[in-house]
């Protein structure tokens, strides 16, 4: 499956869901979500800048590659999932192959569909809880997410094409500046 998304910082998700919802989107999912990145010792993963993810949201566990490639304007990805029966059995599999959890994440996530487009609103948990909260917006081009980002009140310019963990690195980064805030 190919994905393109961007991801928009420090929103407010319940003046975003509002408007969503005035706009006839639908609310798809409300819950928790674990999620475990892995990479092998020499870290190829992430220097390639791609994804393995094993994510448990409610009862549903899934195994996901990401072969990404990232422009100013997006990020694009070849994903491909498959469900798996147990995250703790999938993590011993993974783990027996060599890699290694590099991540492990909970967030509050709801998500929403409007026409093509969905957009999932994040807020970290834990020890990642110093990340406010943000909207990723998939859709199936940057014409249509630069639409629906409008629709927010946000321009080009904020519709950012980072992953996860530039995401962790930016607001790393903010804090260790900041150490009070």
């Amino acid at each position: 499956m190919k994905e393109i998304e961007v991801k928009i910082l420090e929103v407010n998700r319940f003046q975003a869901g509002k408007v969503l919802e005035s706009l006839g989107a639908e609310k798809i999912f409300d819950g928790d979500v674990q999620t475990l990145l892995f990479d092998f010792g020499d870290g190829r993963i992430f220097k390639a800048r791609d994804v393995l993810r094993l994510r448990k949201m409610q009862d549903k566990t899934e195994l996901t590659y990401k072969k990404v490639r990232v422009t100013e304007a997006a990020k694009f990805a070849e994903e491909y999932s498959v469900d798996v029966s147990s995250l703790d059995v999938a993590q011993k599999i993974l783990e027996n192959l060599g890699l290694s959890v590099v991540e492990n994440m909970r967030k509050h996530r709801v998500s929403y569909t409007l026409d093509e487009a969905r957009f999932d609103f994040d807020a970290y948990q834990k020890e990642h809880s110093f990340i406010p909260e943000f909207v990723e917006i998939e859709a199936e081009n940057t014409a249509s997410i630069h639409k629906y980002a409008k629709f927010l009140g946000f321009g080009p310019e904020k519709c950012l094409p980072w992953s996860t963990k530039d995401i962790i690195q930016y607001y790393s980064s903010k804090k260790e500046v900041n150490p009070k805030g």
